[in-house]
């Protein structure tokens, strides 16, 4: 019974963050503030009442449009809602087992709750981030650096307090293995600076913006090296698959030449990977192992 009551918390609290990011992911764009003034119709500027603002329930009840001027309001907002809420309740599920575990170890069950509580974080700037690409081709650095930073962090604390609590103490080895994650980090963007180097020597334009490079390292801090490969080898394909789509529309086929000028928001399919990467990331890469022989 608590893993089901926790659960449903974590979800309702999930969909009011998503709420939240929802207005960030409209203003942040337009460089104004999060806090002020309070939530209000894009279009006509009516303030919206407090059932207005219920994540996801309101946009149900209001079938997706403004009340006062019927201006639609677009699937981005249940959606991002709906995507927090799912993936803080699949976080959160296998987090309430230890509640029931008797006479566990304090510092296990503090190492999981820190774990559990850096994945939530992560979600939350992936689905950000995914969103800002793919609206604005926009993949600011005060969220892809500082959550780089966060997340080298919160790795070398849970690392420290976990080898602490075990051995009692940090050794050579230990300062070895978190120079070796910074190395990861740093070659995990250096892959994308090296595509975008490439695709200039050929082509003499900008292929790939620098902000994929940051995610990169985003996604290196918090997954390690093998993760981020994992979420990149991931968005590539389906960036390919969705280019490909796109191809296939009689109207996008006619216009080729405008077509393979446009661009793709790489950032929303990295952070789709990154997603599939931290939820099942151990269970790919042991089938490709078993698969390779290795």
């Amino acid at each position: 019974m608590i893993r089901i009551l926790g659960t449903i918390f974590a979800g309702l609290f999930g969909l009011a963050f998503g709420s939240f990011l929802n207005v960030c992911l409209s203003r942040w764009p337009a460089g104004e503030s999060v806090v002020k003034p309070r939530s209000h119709c894009r279009q006509c500027g009516q303030p919206l009442t407090w059932w207005e603002n219920v994540p996801l329930v309101s946009w149900l009840a209001l079938r997706g449009r403004c009340r006062t001027c019927r201006a639609w309001i677009g699937l981005r907002y249940p959606l991002v809602e709906l995507a927090v809420g799912a993936l803080w309740t699949i976080t959160l599920w296998p987090m309430f087992v230890w509640f029931l575990v008797p006479a566990l170890p304090a510092f296990i069950f503090y190492n999981c709750l820190a774990i559990t509580v850096g994945k939530m974080i992560l979600y939350w700037l992936l689905v950000a981030l995914a969103v800002l690409d793919a609206e604005n081709l926009w993949l600011p650095d005060w969220i892809t650096l500082t959550g780089a930073a966060l997340g080298l962090v919160f790795h070398v604390a849970v690392a420290y307090i976990a080898i602490r609590s075990i051995l009692g103490g940090i050794g050579p080895r230990e300062f070895t293995a978190t120079l070796s994650y910074l190395l990861g980090i740093l070659a995990a963007a250096g892959i994308i600076l090296l595509i975008r180097w490439l695709y200039w020597l050929i082509r003499r334009r900008e292929g790939i913006g620098l902000g994929d490079a940051k995610l990169m390292a985003l996604l290196a801090a918090w997954l390690g090296l093998p993760g981020a490969l994992l979420a990149f080898v991931l968005g590539v394909v389906l960036g390919a698959l969705f280019a490909l789509s796109q191809l296939a529309i009689p109207a996008t086929r006619n216009q080729s030449g405008r077509w393979a000028l446009g661009k793709l928001p790489l950032g929303t399919f990295l952070c789709i990977g990154g997603i599939v990467s931290s939820l099942w990331g151990q269970t790919i890469l042991a089938a490709y192992r078993r698969w390779a022989g290795f």
